[in-house]
């Protein structure tokens, strides 16, 4: 990805996000774990925007247990420190079968200082193994929700 807001990424979800001083190492600067924490949060709120539901009410109506995070990367390009407004964007999901890719960034001041892509399954509770889940493929109407 380039660092300009004019590249090939096209958010679906884009939202202000400050950072507080408990992202931050004690020189200031954001630790990188917090960026794969931020991201995650705007996977959720992602498919809150396409379903129109809170995820404990989707993953109760659609019978899912969730969807855990299977591969993730980051780039970090400019650092991202305390008190900085910056906005996270989150890419609609590219799906699989059972798995779905999403592409995130975050920019500040109009340049991107970190991208990250998650790589996450879709999981129904496996009734032949009492606690246990096994994917499943993602919904038709889920994914249609992305598409329109």
């Amino acid at each position: 990805m380039s660092d300009s807001t004019t590249d090939d990424f096209i958010p679906f979800l884009s939202r202000p996000y400050r950072i507080e001083w408990g992202h931050c190492d004690p020189a200031g600067i954001v630790y990188a774990p917090r960026f794969l924490e931020m991201f995650g949060e705007s996977t959720i709120m992602l498919f809150e925007k396409a379903l129109g539901v809170r995820k404990k009410d989707m993953l109760s109506a659609q019978g899912v247990v969730g969807y855990p995070m299977v591969d993730v990367s980051a780039k970090f390009m400019r650092p991202a420190a305390y008190g900085d407004d910056v906005v996270l964007e989150a890419a609609a999901p590219e799906f699989g079968n059972s798995s779905f890719t999403i592409a995130h960034r975050l920019l500040k001041n109009g340049h991107v200082c970190v991208t990250g892509i998650e790589k996450r399954v879709w999981t129904i509770r496996d009734a032949e193994r009492p606690g246990g889940m096994r994917a499943e493929r993602v919904p038709d109407d889920v994914r249609a929700k992305f598409a329109s």
